[in-house]
């Protein structure tokens, strides 16, 4: 998996050390509940802050180069899914493209698009609190001196509005693909490991009513990318790389260790 990453932030700080100093550079990461998309943008991120600071001796951390932006934060909230015409479905379906906020999304990054320049203020995008299942508004501070911001979501590649006008604006679309039967047995871990399932079954029922069902329409509808990032499974969880083919996608294409 090491040397996938590296390649990865190898080929962002490469954009981001040509790009002029008023543009950052922006990167949707997305695949399938379960692919393992918030991992890998999570360690491309702080490897791109690692770098930066190797490169710039006495760089604050409270100064990061690059910033990682989950989609989780633009979740309804349990109110506005109370709100909705069939509150109970809505609930139950849950992460499905029309139980996020598309266009607030979409209008943070039509603003992290425009140019930076002396009176550019920190921007704020929200983080999703686990513990009272809602997200918090402007918890992650983008300050202007961030160049580099990394995305993540289910639905960074989407080809349906608003997703697509905001995936237009990003430098790089990365897509994490998986095995559906691998993402199921990571989703079931996931979901008793974090107390959202009581039980093994529980958690499989969730996964293919609502999980992978939304997996469904990611894949089916995805935009063309410029990296698809193959993530295996196995007894060790060992990285395994081999060249893949994909008319669908232009750009350099690798598979790497599967994540969580």
């Amino acid at each position: 998996m090491d040397e996938q990453v590296n390649r990865l932030v190898d080929k962002v700080w490469d954009q981001y050390k040509v790009a002029p100093a008023s543009k950052r550079v922006l990167i949707a990461v997305s695949g399938i509940p379960g692919s393992g998309k918030t991992t890998l943008a999570a360690i491309v991120s702080k490897r791109l802050n690692e770098k930066h600071a190797q490169e710039s001796p006495g760089t604050s951390n409270s100064n990061p180069l690059a910033a990682f932006i989950p989609m989780d934060g633009y979740h309804l909230s349990r109110a506005q899914l109370d709100a909705m015409p069939d509150p109970e479905s809505a609930h139950a379906r849950r992460g499905a493209a029309f139980t996020f906020d598309g266009q607030s999304f979409f209008s943070l990054v039509k603003r992290l698009r425009e140019p930076i320049c002396p009176e550019t203020q920190t921007l704020y995008a929200p983080s999703f609190d686990h513990a009272i299942k809602d997200p918090v508004d402007n918890d992650i501070a983008i300050a202007a001196s961030v160049r580099i911001v990394i995305f993540e979501g289910n639905y960074c590649a989407l080809d349906k509005e608003p997703w697509r006008d905001a995936a237009d604006l990003m430098d790089e679309r990365w897509f994490v693909d998986v095995d559906f039967d691998v993402a199921r047995e990571r989703l079931i871990h996931r979901h008793v490991k974090a107390g959202i399932a009581a039980n093994e079954e529980e958690a499989g029922k969730r996964a293919d009513e609502n999980d992978l069902v939304n997996g469904r329409e990611i894949v089916d509808h995805r935009l063309d990318v410029h990296e698809l990032i193959k993530s295996l499974n196995d007894a060790c969880w060992v990285p395994e790389v081999q060249s893949v083919s994909d008319d669908k996608n232009p750009g350099t294409q690798r598979e790497m260790a599967p994540l969580i």
